[in-house]
């Protein structure tokens, strides 16, 4: 920790930190197990080769669909919100101020305080102070699909890039490479999700590494069991 006192936040990352965060563990991943379950069944190079590619092409497409309408749909909650809340501000202004000051109420300001505020604040932007006290929406939590899907789809081509050359080069033991270079590349992303985030580094390094782990054993399992690509 360290402060004095311009101290510095991280919570205006959370939208584009938690779409690349999920990209390249999901790239990874789904890439290394995708390749550690078809490595163990013997294929020849053309077809870990076009299973790898499918992988990192697919997945980067089908994450950012995924993110871009996920969030889309938050969005549109959103507006919808702001929507009432602008029909609400222009036919029951009174009925919102006193929504308001009963707000800073809850939070602990006298009532004089409370009202004073809460009138101030209408007269300065109602809506917006609506949106950030009563819907809780602000300009730094805001929906941003674009966003998210580009965020997500680069991080994913990003993991997922790492097992596919590792798959393609090593001339033999695959699997174990495999297995190694994900779990180093899992490590790391979770080295640098946490710093960006202002978070201790030990838990977010464990975490992906753990459900990396549980990962390439199912699948790696999988494809020595059955001996064809899965």
């Amino acid at each position: 920790m360290y402060s004095h006192h311009s101290e510095r936040h991280f919570s205006d990352r959370n939208n584009w930190l938690r779409a690349s965060v999920l990209g390249a563990n999901d790239g990874l991943i789904s890439s290394a197990s995708l390749l550690t379950g078809v490595a163990a069944a013997a294929p020849d190079f053309q077809t870990l080769l076009l299973t790898g590619v499918s992988a990192l092409i697919g997945g980067a497409v089908s994450m950012a669909a995924g993110e871009y309408v996920s969030v889309s749909s938050q969005s549109d909650t959103e507006k919808a919100d702001l929507h009432k809340e602008r029909y609400e501000l222009a036919n029951n202004p009174d009925a919102e101020l006193e929504e308001l000051t009963e707000i800073y109420r809850r939070r602990g300001l006298s009532d004089p305080l409370a009202a004073e505020v809460a009138k101030a604040l209408m007269e300065h932007d109602a809506l917006a102070a609506h949106a950030r006290d009563e819907i809780g929406i602000t300009e730094t939590s805001a929906a941003q699909p674009m966003q998210a899907a580009l965020a997500s789809a680069a991080s994913f081509c990003a993991g997922a890039i790492l097992p596919l050359l590792v798959a393609l080069t090593a001339s033999s033991a695959i699997v174990p490479a495999l297995a190694v270079s994900t779990l180093c590349g899992l490590a790391g992303l979770g080295y640098v999700s946490a710093k960006l985030g202002g978070a201790p580094v030990v838990p977010a390094v464990l975490r992906v590494c753990l459900w990396g782990v549980a990962a390439l054993v199912i699948t790696g399992s999988i494809g020595k069991l059955a001996g064809v690509a899965v």
